[in-house]
């Protein structure tokens, strides 16, 4: 891949992540609730869940979802019913005891952290369509497509993982101002809320 097409891409990926959605979100909310350093395995599993959807849009699984409405309605459906569900969960969460951080970290596994980072990252069919008619900008036909596909898919990762990495260092200093029960309901329920919001809007968006 030549040096400036990367360095656009580079570009383009760092302002595609610094665009808030679920994921950004998901980093923010278990940044609160767990710290940062435990919140690297959620922002991992997403991750894992891009760099997937990248390879299956460019194996052709876009395709079939611009040509079946059925598909691509049943995994719509999917994904804001997850969605929604997250938050729900958060909204009726119960508040952070913050003098007691040690238990608020153990109520969640590392793997169940990455496998809930991953389902939010692989929820949305739209990204999927979105990378099929991103990525083929930057691919150059005339060279080999695995060693393209492993830098475009370690940039994006790279740029993804950092973002969502300061999201959460920067939600475990809010803590601070949620000093009290009232304060961190309301982070749960405003978070709670997001999530909601983004489900639905997912729900009764068109393609």
């Amino acid at each position: 891949m030549a040096l400036d097409n990367w360095l656009v891409y580079l570009a383009a990926v760092t302002l595609l992540a610094l665009t808030p959605g679920p994921n950004g979100l998901l980093a923010l909310s278990h940044g609160a609730r767990y710290g940062a350093r435990h919140s690297c395995s959620t922002i991992l599993g997403g991750a894992v869940g891009f760099v997937l959807l990248m390879l299956l849009s460019l194996l052709g699984l876009g395709s079939l979802l611009l040509t079946s409405e059925t598909a691509f309605a049943t995994l719509k459906l999917l994904g804001a019913g997850y969605l929604i569900y997250l938050g729900i969960r958060q909204w009726r969460a119960a508040p952070l005891q913050i003098t007691d951080p040690g238990a608020t970290k153990a109520c969640s596994s590392i793997r169940r952290r990455a496998a809930e980072g991953f389902s939010v990252a692989v929820s949305n069919p739209k990204v999927i369509l979105f990378f099929m008619a991103f990525l083929p900008q930057f691919i150059d036909t005339q060279q080999p497509l695995a060693g393209q596909f492993l830098i475009l898919a370690a940039t994006f990762t790279v740029v993804e993982f950092a973002v969502e990495l300061l999201l959460a260092m920067s939600a475990s200093r809010i803590l601070a101002w949620f000093s009290h029960r009232c304060g961190m309901q309301l982070f749960n329920r405003v978070t709670g809320g997001l999530f909601i919001g983004a489900g639905t809007l997912l729900a009764i968006s068109q393609r």
